[in-house]
C-alpha cells in the first residue's frame, strides 16, 4: 500500500547519510596541528567517549526496564505488539546521531583552528561542514526509520480494510517517537549538567579568583568544558531534534491517515505528504550547504549572512518544491496545505530571527545588559532577567498566529472542519523542520568553532589566528541561541500536532477493548469508526469545567518548574564539587600558575562525568512517570490538562530561559571585546556572574523543556490503552 513517489524518502535518507560521510571524510583529511593541539584534541575526545559510553550504559538499563513493561502491556491488550520494538528503534537511531556527530566534533575542534590559521574562510567551512555531518545524520537516519518501519508494518498488519490499516500502521510508528524522546532527554539533561558543571566551574575559579583567561591551559576544567560543548550541545541537541523532526513527520501521518479515513487513496497520499516534504528539503539542505562561505576579515553581520544564504537558499527552494509535491500528490486544497507549510518556515525563521535580536551582542538588549555591569552583578543579572521575559512576547505570539493561520488556511477557512484543521497545523510543523539538515548544521557549528577558539589558546597560537577563533565562536554563540529558538518553537508546534494525535490513539485503545467501545457507541449512539474528535473530547468531558482538566493543567505547569529546578540544582551540586576541584589544583600543584606543571584535567572530567550520570535520573525518570500517574488517578481529562498546562508553560519558560541565559553570554563577549574596560574590568568580573548564572537557563533547563512537553505526549500516547481501560477517578 504505497505510491512510486514513496520511494524518493529512502532516497533521500541515503543521500543524506552519503553526503554526511563525505563531509567527515573531506574534514579528516584536514591537519590538525602541532603536536600540542592534537594532544588537547585526543584530551577531549577521550573525556566525550567515555561520557557518552557511561551515560548509554544507564539509559540502556532504561530501556530494558520500560521496554519489558511496554511488552507486558502488549500481552494484556492494552497496546499492539509492535510498540515495544518501535520504542527500542527510536531510541537507539536518536542515540546513534547524536554519537556521530560528537564523534565528528572532537575531530573538527583542532582541525577548525588550524585551518583559522590560513584564513577566516577556510575555518569557518571546516566547522559549518563539520557542523553538517550532524544535521544530515539527524534527518538521514530519521528519514530511513520513518520509510522502515512503513515499509515492514505495510507488510505485516493483516486482517484490517485499508483505511483502518492506515491508522493502525500511523499510530504504531508514532510510538517510535517515545524512544527518541527518552534518548533525547537523557542526553540533553545529562549532557547539560555536564557541560555546566565544567563551565561555571572554569569560569568562577579561573576567570574571576585567578584572573586567567578563558580556555587557559593552566586552568584544570578547561578540557571539561570543552568536553561538554560536545555531549550538551552536540550529541544533546543531535538527539533532541532528532525527535522532533521525527515526531513532527509521524504526528502529521497519524492526522492525515484520520482527516481522510472516509477515502482510502487520498489518505494515503495525506501519509505520505509530511514524508515528502522532509525528503524534499532534506535533499535542498545539501545544495544550501554547499552555498555558505564567507570573506577574510568579514564582520559578525557577514558571517551571519554567510550562514543565512545557506539556510535562506534551502527555504526558498523549499517553499516552491513543496507545492509541487502536494500538487503531484493531487491532495485536493493544494493551495492551502501549502500555505500552511509556508507559515511554519515563516514562523521558524521569524523565531531565529527574533532570538538573534534579543541575544546577539549586535542588538539594543544584549548591550543594555553589558552597560549594567559597570553596577555591579546585581543589575547584570536584574537586566538579563527582565530582557528573557519580554523576549518572550515575540516567539509566543508568532506561534499563535502561525498556528492560527496554518489551521485556517488547511481547514478552507472553516473552523469547524477540525480533523483537516489539525492536520494543517502538524504540516507546518514539517515545513519549520523540513530544512533541518542544514539549520541543525548552523547550530552543531558553534560548539566545534568553540573548541577550536579553546584549542588555539591551549596551544598558544597567534593573536590572528585567535581573533579568527573569537569571531567564528561569537558567531556560534549567536547560532546556538537562535537554534535553541528554532528547536523551542518546532516543540511547540509539534506538541501540539502530538496532543491531537493523543486523541486519535484513544480511538484505537478503545478497538482493543471491546467492553469499553461498547460504553462508547452506547453514550454517544454512534460507532467508533464515524466518531469525530469532538465526540471523544464530549465523552470524556475534556472541558475547562471538569476539575480533572484543570488538575492537570495546574499538574503540567508544575512540572515545567519542578523539572527547572530540579536540573538546576543538579548543575550547582556538580559545579560546587567542580570548583572545589579546580582550587583544590591550585592549591596543592606547584607551578600550574607559572604554566611549569599540566593539571591534572581528567579529574575534572571524572567530577562531570560522575556528577551528570548521578543527577540526571530524577528529572528524567519523572517525566516519564507523570503522565502514567495523571492517566491512571485522573483518566483521560487529566491527561489532556497534564500535556495543555505542560505545553503552555514549558513553552514560555523555555523561551526566557533559553533568551536570558543567551543574552547574558553574548553581554560578557561585548565587553571581552573591548566595551566598558574590556578583559578583566570590573564590568567584565560582573559580566561572568551573569554569564554564570545564565549556563544552566540556556544549556540545561530551557533546552531540555522543549523535550519535557514533547515525551510527556509521546508516553501519554504509548499507555493510552492503559488509561482508556482503567482510572482512579
Amino acid at each position: 500500500m504505497t505510491i512510486p513517489l514513496f520511494w524518493l524518502v529512502p532516497v533521500a535518507a541515503v543521500s543524506a547519510l552519503s553526503f554526511a560521510f563525505l563531509f567527515f571524510k573531506l574534514m579528516m583529511r584536514e591537519d590538525e596541528g602541532t603536536e600540542r593541539m592534537k594532544k588537547i584534541a585526543q584530551h577531549v575526545r577521550t573525556g566525550a567517549m567515555a561520557y557518552l559510553k557511561q551515560q548509554y550504559k544507564v539509559v540502556t538499563i532504561v530501556f530494558i526496564v520500560l521496554t519489558a513493561l511496554f511488552a507486558l502491556m502488549a500481552f494484556f491488550g492494552f497496546q499492539n505488539n509492535w510498540v515495544w520494538f518501535a520504542f527500542l528503534t527510536g531510541g537507539f537511531f536518536s542515540g546513534l546521531a547524536g554519537f556521530f556527530g560528537m564523534k565528528t566534533a572532537t575531530y573538527a575542534g583542532a582541525r577548525t583552528a588550524n585551518a583559522a590559521q590560513l584564513s577566516l574562510n577556510k575555518g569557518l567551512q571546516v566547522a559549518f561542514r563539520s557542523g553538517a555531518v550532524m544535521g544530515l545524520v539527524v534527518v538521514g537516519l530519521a528519514l530511513l526509520d520513518i520509510s522502515a518501519w512503513f515499509i515492514v508494518l505495510n507488510l505485516f498488519v493483516k486482517n484490517l480494510d485499508e483505511t483502518h490499516k492506515l491508522v493502525m500502521i500511523t499510530t504504531t510508528m508514532l510510538t517510535f517517537g517515545m524512544g527518541a524522546s527518552t534518548q533525547a532527554l537523557f542526553a540533553r539533561v545529562g549532557g547539560g549538567i555536564y557541560t555546566k558543571a565544567a563551565d561555571v566551574g572554569a569560569d568562577l575559579v579561573g576567570k574571576i579568583e585567578a584572573g586567567i583567561p578563558e580556555d587557559d591551559p593552566r586552568n584544570p576544567a578547561t578540557i571539561a568544558d570543552n568536553v561538554g560543548d560536545n555531549v550538551g550541545d552536540v550529541a544533546g541537541m543531535g538527539a533532541d531534534l532528532y525527535e522532533s523532526y521525527a515526531g513532527s513527520i509521524l504526528a502529521t501521518a497519524a492526522l492525515g491517515a484520520a482527516a481522510f479515513i472516509s477515502n482510502p487513496a487520498l489518505q494515503l497520499r495525506a501519509v505520505l505528504a509530511p514524508m515528502l516534504i522532509a525528503a524534499v528539503g532534506t535533499i535542498l539542505s545539501i545544495v544550501g550547504i554547499f552555498a555558505v562561505r564567507t570573506k577574510e576579515n568579514a564582520s559578525q553581520k557577514e558571517l551571519l549572512g554567510a550562514l543565512g544564504r545557506g539556510v535562506n537558499l534551502s527555504s526558498l527552494l523549499i517553499i516552491i518544491l513543496s507545492y509541487v509535491v502536494i500538487r503531484v500528490l493531487g491532495i485536493p486544497n493544494a493551495v492551502g496545505y501549502w500555505g500552511s507549510i509556508v507559515i511554519g518556515l515563516l514562523s521558524g525563521w521569524l523565531i531565529g530571527k527574533e532570538t538573534e535580536y534579543f541575544t546577539s551582542e549586535a542588538y539594543k538588549p544584549t548591550r543594555h545588559i553589558a552597560d549594567n555591569a559597570k553596577t555591579g552583578p546585581a543589575t547584570v543579572i536584574i537586566a538579563g532577567l527582565g530582557t528573557g521575559m519580554v523576549s518572550t512576547a515575540f516567539p509566543v505570539l508568532t506561534i499563535v498566529i502561525g498556528t492560527m493561520l496554518a489551521y485556517l488556511t488547511a481547514s478552507g477557512f472553516d473552523m469547524a472542519n477540525v480533523a483537516e484543521g489539525l492536520y494543517g497545523i502538524g504540516i507546518a510543523a514539517v515545513g519549520m523542520l523540513s530544512t533541518l539538515g542544514i539549520t541543525l548544521a548552523t547550530d552543531a557549528y558553534g560548539p566545534i568553532a568553540d573548541n577550536a577558539g579553546g584549542n588555539a589558546e591551549m596551544s598558544g597560537l597567534g593573536k590572528e589566528v585567535r581573533k579568527r577563533t573569537d569571531a567564528l565562536d561569537s558567531l556560534g554563540n549567536t547560532t546556538a541561541a537562535t537554534g535553541k529558538g528554532f528547536a523551542i518553537g518546532s516543540a511547540a508546534l509539534t506538541a501540539l500536532a502530538l496532543l491531537a494525535s493523543y486523541v486519535e490513539e484513544i480511538k484505537v485503545a478503545l478497538y482493543r477493548l471491546p467492553a469499553k467501545a461498547a460504553a462508547f457507541e452506547s453514550a454517544m449512539e454512534k460507532t467508533l469508526q464515524n466518531a469525530s474528535l469532538g465526540d471523544f473530547m464530549e465523552y470524556y468531558n475534556v472541558t475547562l469545567m471538569n476539575p480533572k482538566v484543570l488538575l492537570g493543567m495546574f499538574m503540567g505547569s508544575m512540572m515545567a518548574f519542578v523539572f527547572c529546578g530540579l536540573s538546576m540544582q543538579a548543575v550547582g551540586r556538580a559545579a560546587s564539587s567542580m570548583v572545589d576541584e579546580v582550587r583544590r589544583q591550585f592549591r596543592e600543584i606547584k607551578g600550574i600558575m607559572e604554566g611549569h606543571a599540566e593539571p591534572d584535567y581528567a579529574a575534572c572530567v571524572a567530577i562531570s562525568t560522575k556528577g551528570a550520570q548521578r543527577e540526571m535520573m530524577v528529572p528524567s525518570l519523572l517525566a516519564i512517570i507523570a503522565p502514567v500517574l495523571m492517566g491512571a488517578v485522573f483518566g483521560v481529562p487529566g491527561v489532556m490538562g497534564l500535556l495543555t498546562g505542560g505545553l503552555a508553560t514549558g513553552f514560555v519558560l523555555a523561551v526566557f530561559m533559553a533568551n536570558a541565559g543567551g543574552a547574558w553570554d553574548n553581554a560578557k563577549k561585548y565587553i571581552e571585546g573591548g566595551a566598558h574596560g574590556g578583559k578583566g574590568s570590573e564590568a567584565h568580573k560582573a559580566a561572568v556572574i551573569g554569564d554564570t548564572v545564565g549556563d544552566p537557563f540556556k544549556d540545561t533547563s530551557g533546552p531540555s523543556l522543549n523535550i519535557l512537553i514533547k515525551l510527556m505526549s509521546m508516553v501519554s500516547i504509548v499507555v493510552a490503552g492503559l488509561t482508556v481501560a482503567w482510572s482512579l477517578l
